[in-house]
């Protein structure tokens, strides 16, 4: 069997809400216990939090950290497993229950093709009692202009065959990544802090020439809370602003220019109504700073020297629709998405041909 790392990120009181759960599902793998290691990041670190995770998981290996950065964060545990000889890196929320075949699943998808490069597994809503399973994510959707969300989003649960390949990106909560792809994309870009790092870290992968599936015998139950990530709009929409930035071509980026700033009007007018333009205001501020633009173009720059693949490659990857469950908005679903999403199939166009 491969030998396995995976990575846990503890934040504040994660452990004590979530740990127990996560650590005993882990304990009920059928994959072989010699060949994984759990690696415990405590990123909001202090000896109260080191102490309770080592009394409560005594075989996960701690990594201490102060600073909450969730990307450096996974980048710590990555680099102690590889340096352990790892040859898979699992990265996994410790708000999650795992089915006990999750982790072979997982590692029997990653191998199925060489050309496989990341492989999510199905992540389930953590069930309600006496209601049947309904789907989290089984791979996320990328909107053109950067929002991401999770695809069949409280879909009943159903038998999905084979590993279906996942058009937009792979969830960060329930992931597993070769260590010959990570030797390649070089981990998780640690300006990000957190939000779109599954984005951005899969799309190198793409952009490297892997394919990124779905293993649906893979089974997980997320703790998930809406409201948890619409309070982090200020990483949410910087990351999303620099990931065009990074991995756009140019033509790309002019082309979708006049919809980016169309959105951006009715951004502002949303912020109001609903009390965030203050952290939209935060975002435009950070784009004003010469040393931000130094080190987007920097990382620019590595990436497009680097890429295999074309825009035109993976541009059908991408829909022009945006579908928040939670977010109700009439003017999203009867404006917004139309007309965005004949605008994408125009663009699209142009930039296949």
């Amino acid at each position: 069997m491969k030998k396995v790392g995976i990575i846990l990120i503890n934040y504040k009181d994660y452990a004590e809400r979530f740990l127990q759960e996560c650590r005993d599902s882990l304990r009920l793998q059928t994959y072989s216990a010699e060949d994984f290691k759990v690696y415990l990041v405590d990123n909001a670190s202090s000896q109260e939090s080191i102490e309770y995770l080592k009394n409560n998981y005594q075989e996960a290996i701690i990594i201490p950290r102060d600073d909450g950065n969730y990307c450096a964060g996974n980048n710590a545990g990555i680099k102690r497993a590889l340096s352990d000889g790892a040859e898979i890196i699992v990265i996994a929320n410790m708000d999650m229950a795992f089915d006990e075949n999750w982790l072979k699943e997982l590692i029997i998808g990653l191998e199925s093709a060489k050309e496989v490069g990341i492989v999510q597994a199905k992540i389930l809503l953590y069930p309600k009692s006496g209601e049947p399973a309904k789907i989290n994510s089984l791979g996320n959707s990328l909107h053109f202009l950067g929002f991401g969300f999770c695809s069949s989003y409280q879909a009943f649960d159903s038998d999905i065959f084979g590993y279906p390949e996942i058009a937009g990106y792979a969830s960060g909560s329930s992931l597993a990544i070769k260590k010959e792809v990570l030797n390649i994309i070089g981990g998780y870009n640690e300006e990000y802090f957190m939000y779109h790092d599954d984005l951005e870290v899969s799309w190198k992968t793409k952009l490297a020439g892997y394919k990124i599936i779905l293993a649906p015998k893979a089974r997980c139950f997320h703790k998930y809370e809406f409201s948890r990530s619409v309070k982090k709009i200020y990483d949410m929409e910087r990351n999303r602003f620099r990931f065009i930035l990074n991995f756009y071509e140019i033509k790309t980026i002019l082309l979708i220019l006049p919809a980016l700033i169309i959105m951006e009007f009715g951004q502002i007018l949303f912020a109001i109504l609903n009390g965030w333009l203050a952290e939209k205001i935060k975002v435009y501020t950070y784009f004003l700073k010469i040393k931000n633009w130094q080190n987007i173009l920097a990382e620019r720059k590595i990436i497009q020297k680097n890429r295999i693949k074309k825009d035109s490659e993976l541009v059908d990857g991408m829909v022009g629709e945006i579908f928040y469950q939670e977010i109700n908005n009439p003017l999203l679903k009867y404006l917004a998405n139309p007309f965005f999403n004949v605008y994408w199939r125009l663009v699209k166009r142009i930039i296949k041909s």
